[in-house]
């Protein structure tokens, strides 16, 4: 074989192996096939639904005082004030304006849930039956109180704790700091220890939610 000959021979077998590569099915950059398109737009459904979720107090299922189950969807569609509560404290009297609230405006789509905790000078040692025992006997108290819980962040923080920080950046710094949650389960506002059950700033946002 001449060089000629040799050369055509090589030129044939590259045209060969340009015709036989598989062709390339990838889009143009920059543009998504509809199955990539369709997945990435449920994935990013999903990330929503789940953040939002997470932001649900609503969404939570924790334990009564009494050791029961309770389902906080019950008070989906109705305005709740959440407060850490304790028998100890020099805030314990508020107690009785939270009662009040909560009976005035019970009927109306509103109610006060009372979370005991021990983390703010361990005022709130007792079991769950004295609490139960002390807050009404002393105070009358029929609103819905909770399992002792911890309200803290780190090891041992209860998940509804977790998840009003996680929603206002705040958590109690004592005893009776109070979250206002709307219909939907969302916190529309933290209001701190000082803040009392009568305070015109907590009603007005208080009526305000209920519309």
């Amino acid at each position: 074989m001449n060089a000629k000959t040799y050369l055509y021979s090589l030129t044939l077998l590259a045209f060969s192996a340009c015709d036989s590569a598989p062709k390339s099915n990838a889009e143009p950059a920059g543009k998504s096939t509809p199955v990539v398109a369709a997945v990435t737009a449920k994935a990013a459904d999903q990330a929503n639904r789940t953040a939002t979720t997470a932001m649900d107090v609503y969404a939570l299922k924790l334990r009564a005082l009494d050791g029961e189950s309770q389902d906080l969807a019950q008070y989906r569609g109705k305005v709740t004030l959440l407060v850490n509560v304790a028998s100890q404290c020099g805030y314990t009297p508020q107690y009785k304006g939270l009662q009040a609230l909560h009976a005035e405006l019970h009927d109306k789509g509103f109610a006060v849930l009372g979370f005991p905790c021990n983390d703010f000078g361990a005022q709130e040692p007792g079991s769950a039956k004295d609490i139960q025992s002390f807050c009404t006997t002393k105070y009358s108290v029929d609103f819905p109180m909770f399992d002792k819980l911890q309200t803290k962040s780190g090891a041992g923080q209860s998940e509804l704790y977790a998840l009003l920080q996680q929603s206002t950046n705040k958590l109690p710094n004592w005893n009776f700091c109070k979250y206002l949650v709307g219909k939907d389960g969302k916190v529309i506002q933290f209001y701190a220890s000082g803040t009392t059950p009568d305070s015109k700033e907590l009603r007005a946002a208080i009526a305000l939610a209920m519309q």
